[in-house]
């Protein structure tokens, strides 16, 4: 009984760590996947770099996307899109 009370705030500290860290980030890793794997043409996104557009044409094959900007046509990554940002965009205004 003694030995387990040595390593009781050990093990308190990798379950707080577990469940505020850790879980958080496989949680939005997943949800940024959805995302990325829901993007059709026509979506009017925004990168992490901050240029808005609409996806034009989506490649499987290099898992990236052509957006067509005020200044032209661009080819990024799809893991170069903003998830929260294009998210407010997508959003309907509120009254």
């Amino acid at each position: 009984m003694e030995g387990l009370g040595q390593f009781l705030p050990l093990i308190l500290i990798f379950a707080v760590a577990y469940f505020f860290m850790i879980r958080p980030q496989i949680k939005r890793q997943k949800d940024e996947k959805k995302f990325t794997e829901a993007l059709k043409k026509g979506d009017r996104i925004i990168t992490k770099s901050g240029l808005y557009g609409k996806v034009v044409d989506l490649n499987d094959k290099d898992n990236s996307c052509v957006i067509e900007t005020m200044a032209g046509r661009l080819k990024f990554d799809r893991s170069a899109i903003s998830m929260e940002m294009s998210k407010k965009l997508a959003a309907p205004a509120k009254k």
